[in-house]
């Protein structure tokens, strides 16, 4: 498998809409861990251009990030939240795509990658074994045991176990208002159920930016660390000046539909406190706020722009991407050397 051959067991999370880029990618896969492209909210072409960049300024493997396209959302269901933005902001006109899936499977099957994964749902069987044929492992984006059990039945190689801290929008198969109320799974109790559930790989994301973060998951059975906000603030990163402002603060983060109608987890700020009941309905809202969202970061407004981050986006370094990489395997192999030293009662 692809973690086999990693140096240090850190993987680039996907981060879409903006900070993914190929000097990322090709930079946490020079450094011994595996880049990623976010292939979301790219046409297929564009996605192949940013695999033929990467690929021009390193040899080394890295992935391809998938949105599962989600059924459509009837107007009914919106049209009122539309509306009411409407009346203080400009907004686009709210519409379903399937994010270019159907093409970008067969780029990827043409030109295939080390790993693809995907979130947002569970590819089918004849998805899954056509990225096969072509060479490529892929990886789901789990959030539950009953998500493990589907996507290791339609033969996902590994899952990428996504706990509540994560920044950006939740992985889960079906998005639903009524889930709100339930505590989602954190990081080390979604692990730990994985492990003991499924015989796949784990890959645990979520709210890890230091080296101790990564030696916990390592030590509660993860293969690797999916990391995102910890390279927010890297000089490589696409990532906004709001955003990476937002990052280095010590404001909490919260989670929200009001950006995009998808449950996701950011800096907060007004227009999530405003907008508490935005209703499901991705990527329908996504496409309304666009407007506003670039009116927001023309005019250097971090109170109505998505700020998605982890809950521990203040610990993210100003740091070059292939150096943060190297420090965060030290200080993990510093963590769990001084665990294993210490003396535990009744052992």
């Amino acid at each position: 498998m692809v973690l086999d051959e990693l140096n240090t067991p850190i993987v680039l999370a996907p981060m879409a809409g903006g900070p993914s880029t190929p000097e990322l990618a090709a930079a946490v896969s020079e450094a011994g861990g595996l880049g990623f492209l976010a292939a979301g909210y790219l046409t297929a072409a564009d996605l192949a251009d940013r695999i033929k960049r990467t690929r021009a300024i390193t040899t080394a493997s890295f992935g391809v990030n998938l949105f599962y396209p989600s059924a459509p959302t009837p107007a009914d269901r919106f049209a009122a939240y539309v509306a009411e933005l409407g009346r203080d902001f400009p907004v686009g006109e709210p519409r379903h795509d399937t994010d270019d899936w159907d093409a970008k499977l067969d780029l990827l099957t043409a030109e295939p990658v080390a790993v693809v994964s995907v979130t947002f749902g569970c590819p089918s069987a004849d998805e899954i074994g056509r990225l096969h044929a072509a060479g490529s492992e892929v990886w789901v984006t789990v959030t539950s045991v009953a998500e493990a059990r589907q996507a290791v039945d339609a033969g996902a190689d590994a899952l990428i176990a996504q706990g509540a801290e994560a920044g950006g929008h939740r992985g889960v198969f079906i998005d639903r208002a009524e889930d709100d109320a339930v505590d989602a799974l954190g990081l080390l109790a979604l692990v730990q159920l994985l492990t003991a559930a499924v015989d796949r790989p784990i890959i645990a994301a979520g709210g890890i930016s230091t080296g101790a973060g990564l030696a916990s998951v390592l030590a509660a059975g993860a293969a690797a660390a999916q990391i995102g906000t910890a390279f927010l603030r890297s000089p490589e990163a696409g990532t906004a000046a709001l955003l990476r402002d937002a990052v280095a603060s010590a404001t909490p983060t919260q989670l929200t539909r009001a950006f995009t109608g998808r449950r996701a987890r950011g800096v907060r700020n007004k227009f999530m406190t405003d907008h508490p009941d935005a209703p499901v309905a991705y990527p329908e809202i996504h496409y309304a706020t666009g407007p506003l969202r670039a009116a927001a970061r023309s005019e250097g407004n971090a109170d109505a722009v998505n700020l998605w981050a982890g809950q521990a986006h203040s610990l993210a370094p100003e740091l070059p991407a292939g150096e943060l990489v190297r420090q965060l395997s030290a200080e993990a192999k510093t963590a769990l050397e001084k665990a294993l030293s210490r003396p535990i009662q009744g052992c």
